[in-house]
């Protein structure tokens, strides 16, 4: 038993431990199969990324995306699988769940030209060459990652760069979209390094999208000298402390700005970093590349590439790319490109592409993609996929699948599968396990019968019932025409069918009608509440009967226009007072459909 007992208990730790490595194993050697054939390499890739839970990320000219891929592998890693794809051309980094395709094809080298060292400052001066063209680069990011100091190499790829401080060592690399990242090292002694030194640190390496930049209200907003920065370095990211901007590329951080995640960011006007950590205002506009926890307040505008977690509050439009956890209130609209769990408020719309957990309010429009659960509650309309919880709106609400729970509109109310309660002046459905209230209830799957009756006041009445056996709407009609004297009358009713099975049933219906005597001077009112059998003869024929009680309201003093009735209700009547009279009375019909 004790050599039982040690066996399962080895067993147990070595599935633990590899467990523990199949979790943390990279992306770059997780194991796939691919049965290709002549298919594009960016169609390729799509499929790796699928099967491997992660994300590609690569420039347009990193590779040709149009290039046809034939493969045939079974369980190898995506970097064996990317080998034989790309046969060496293209070199891959993970950061996090992104795979970043750079090709290696193209190698520069810093070459100084000038360099002058004291006791207050580096004073370095030179170019970016492309080591197989002998060309000069222009537009390369030349950077001191410790120090956030950074500059770009003009048209010619030249570049001049001054660093305040005593400094042992100052290290410089030069990025470029499609280029290989090259560093060099200047010591106090001016010594240096032999080409191909690179530095690393794991404390500074990692990813952030740039995909704000390519946004209108981005490309408005930050500078093209900003935007090449940001696309050249784009796997570099360091934290600070603080930092204040005017406007993007005009702030503490120079043109480092966008690779740099503040504690706290003060932008005069607007600023443009890597996320923020803590607070960041601005007065006019911020746009972060990553993520921004807790305070972010604008004048204008919030463009967020990662995700919020806390309150943020535009003047006019938050537009987050990933997701929000907490607060958003803004003067006109709210756009989440992923989920909400949290609270949106806007003036004018909120909108998020993918699930909401939580409350919108909206002065017009509040629209969720996919699913929502919590309450929506706009003037105009409240727009879901699934929902679970309330809409109220001043026009119309709409769940374009399912709807548990309820729709307050003031005009219209839509849902594919009503599974709750619909009040409204039309609700619409396709199939309804729940209850409609409102002057139109269509199901399409529903009720949707003619009654034809008469009862002891109104000789001809016609009913159109819409809804299902829970709760039916009727719209009324009738009329009377007797010893020469007539009645006309218009109303509505509600309906609940209690099924005994395909033949019997009964109905509980009450309504309330309008009685038209020849003038309007008065209202005549009358409302019943009656109780039906119901015989299905044949599939869309019943007949029924039952008894009724009446309540009639009218004003004795003004009477009825020649022609019309004069008495309305049978000779015994119940009278509560001069206005207002009463009666058991009987109702017969047919109904059809």
């Amino acid at each position: 038993m004790r050599k039982v007992c040690l066996v399962l208990a080895f067993t147990l730790i070595v599935l633990g431990l590899k467990a523990q490595h199949t979790s943390e194993i990279s992306n770059l050697y997780k194991r796939i199969s691919l049965d290709i054939t002549k298919q594009p390499v960016g169609e390729v890739l799509d499929q790796i990324a699928r099967k491997g839970d992660f994300y590609f990320s690569y420039s347009g000219n990193a590779f040709n995306r149009d290039s046809l891929v034939t493969i045939n592998v079974k369980s190898q890693t995506v970097r064996d699988v990317l080998d034989k794809i790309f046969l060496g051309k293209v070199d891959y980094k993970e950061s996090n769940r992104y795979v970043i395709l750079r090709s290696t094809l193209l190698h520069f080298s810093i070459e100084p030209d000038m360099i002058k060292t004291d006791s207050r400052h580096y004073m370095i001066t030179g170019k970016v060459v492309d080591i197989f063209t002998g060309k000069t680069v222009p537009q390369a990011s030349v950077y001191e990652k410790r120090l956030l100091e950074s500059t770009l190499t003009d048209n010619a790829g030249y570049f001049r760069m001054r660093i305040r401080g005593d400094y042992q060592s100052v290290i410089l690399t030069a990025s470029k979209e499609a280029y290989r990242d090259t560093s060099i090292m200047f010591l106090s002694t001016v010594t240096v390094k032999p080409e191909g030194y690179v530095y690393t640190d794991g404390n500074y390496l990692s990813y952030a999208s740039n995909i704000v930049e390519r946004l209108g209200i981005g490309r408005f907003l930050v500078s093209t000298k900003q935007r090449v920065q940001s696309l050249n370095i784009s796997g570099f990211l360091t934290n600070s402390p603080f930092q204040a901007s005017l406007i993007p590329g005009m702030s503490s951080h120079g043109m480092f700005s966008s690779q740099v995640i503040n504690k706290a960011s003060l932008n005069l006007l607007g600023g443009y970093t890597a996320g923020v950590g803590g607070v960041e205002v601005g007065g006019l506009f911020n746009i972060n590349k990553g993520d921004v926890k807790h305070l972010q307040v604008a004048g204008l505008t919030n463009l967020v590439g990662g995700s919020v977690q806390g309150f943020q509050v535009g003047g006019l439009l938050n537009s987050v790319l990933d997701s929000v956890h907490g607060v958003q209130t803004a003067g006109i609209a709210n756009d989440v490109r992923k989920n909400v769990d949290g609270w949106q408020a806007a003036g004018i719309l909120n909108h998020v592409r993918k699930d909401l957990k939580g409350i919108q309010v909206a002065g017009i429009t509040s629209l969720v993609s996919n699913n929502m659960n919590g309450v929506q509650i706009s003037g105009i309309s409240n727009i879901s996929k699934r929902i679970e919880g309330m809409q109220i709106s001043g026009i119309a609400n709409i769940a374009g699948k399912e709807m548990r729970g309820m729709q307050i509109g003031g005009i219209f109310n839509f849902a594919h599968d009503m599974r709750g309660m619909q009040i409204g002046l039309i609700n619409f459905a396709d199939t309804s396990s729940g209850v409609s209230v409102g002057l139109i209830n269509w199901i399409n799957k529903g009720y949707h019968k003619l009654s034809l009756s008469s009862n002891e006041v109104l000789n001809y009445q016609a009913g159109i019932k819409t809804g299902n056996s829970k709760l039916y709407s009727i719209l009324i009609g009738a009329a009377t025409f007797k010893d020469g004297e007539k009645v006309f009358s218009a109303g509505l009713g509600f309906g609940h069918d209690f099924i005994f099975n395909d033949r019997f049933s009964t109905s509980a219906e009450i309504s309330s009608q309008g009685l038209y005597l020849g003038n309007f001077d008065s209202a005549n009112i009358l409302s019943k509440a009656q109780l039906n059998l119901q015989l299905s003869i044949v599939k869309g024929v019943s007949v029924f009967a039952g008894p009724s009680y009446s309540v009639y309201r009218t004003d004795p003093a003004v009477s009825s226009a020649d022609g019309f009735q004069k008495r309305i209700g049978p000779a015994k009547s119940f009278k509560a007072n001069q206005y207002v009279r009463n009666w058991i009375g009987w109702s017969a019909g047919i109904t059809l459909f």
